[in-house]
């Protein structure tokens, strides 16, 4: 009941809004950061991923990032990529609104042709200039560290850092899309990291149908009406966005 719930409310949304983290993008071979196998199990996120580990080191974040883009690289949008792509072009197509949030910094969503999208934390595939603050795609290949085309200062890498501030303007237009949802859906985040992860919530609180797809349960799920305990592309795929499979274990 509660499966056939959900694919009803998305065909009948006026206003859909989905957040996206790592868990969508491990199909394609890029490890996520939280769960067993991720990138925090190995590295320490403040060696690599902080102001300060930057300030101390430039060259040895650099060599992991360029470790990072080299795979990310190699990577390919996966089917469920494409499916939110397709959700995309039904929402719009009905005349209603639609916006795809993501926590990911791989780029494979516009890739895979998602247009209405806010990259919450960055790309990694760009850089931004320590002095005049031009945003730039790295050539491929590419040297770390990268230097500005503009000014020829050294550049750092395009992301969102621990205890730095999101882009200017995605979290309000974020923040916007979920609260005034008549659907969100929640795929592939561990629902830890904030802000992203207080989106479910806003929807919540502002009456939406709250969808979350994840293998593990997470803090959202308590709140959500409806949870697929599966990876994201048998999720996407049960919801009607792919195609057909077995029907994933339901709570909610």
């Amino acid at each position: 009941m509660g499966l056939e719930e959900a694919r009803s409310r998305l065909k009948e949304a006026r206003r859909v809004a989905v957040l996206t983290g790592a868990g969508i993008s491990k199909p394609s071979g890029i490890p996520t950061f939280r769960d067993a196998e991720g990138l925090w199990k190995e590295f320490n996120p403040l060696d690599y991923a902080t102001p300060e580990a930057y300030a101390r080191n430039p060259e040895r974040v650099w060599e992991w990032y360029a470790w990072r883009i080299a795979r990310v690289r190699e990577a390919k949008p996966n089917p469920a990529h494409l499916a939110l792509v397709r959700l995309e072009e039904e929402v719009l197509g009905r005349g209603a609104a639609f916006l795809l949030v993501t926590q990911n910094v791989d780029g494979l969503h516009a890739l895979a042709g998602s247009r209405n999208l806010v990259e919450l934390h960055g790309n990694i595939l760009r850089a931004r200039c320590e002095a005049c603050g031009h945003r730039f795609l790295l050539p491929d290949p590419f040297t770390p560290p990268p230097f500005c085309p503009l000014c020829g200062h050294r550049a750092r890498p395009d992301v969102v850092w621990f205890g730095e501030l999101l882009p200017e303007g995605a979290w309000e237009k974020a923040e916007k899309a979920f609260a005034e949802a008549d659907v969100a859906l929640v795929v592939g985040t561990s629902a830890e990291v904030e802000p992203a992860a207080s989106l479910g919530r806003i929807a919540f609180t502002g009456g939406a149908y709250l969808i979350e797809v994840n293998p593990e349960p997470t803090p959202l799920t308590p709140l959500a009406h409806l949870s697929l305990r599966m990876g994201a592309v048998e999720g996407l795929q049960a919801l009607g966005y792919g195609e057909s499979g077995a029907l994933p274990s339901a709570s909610g």
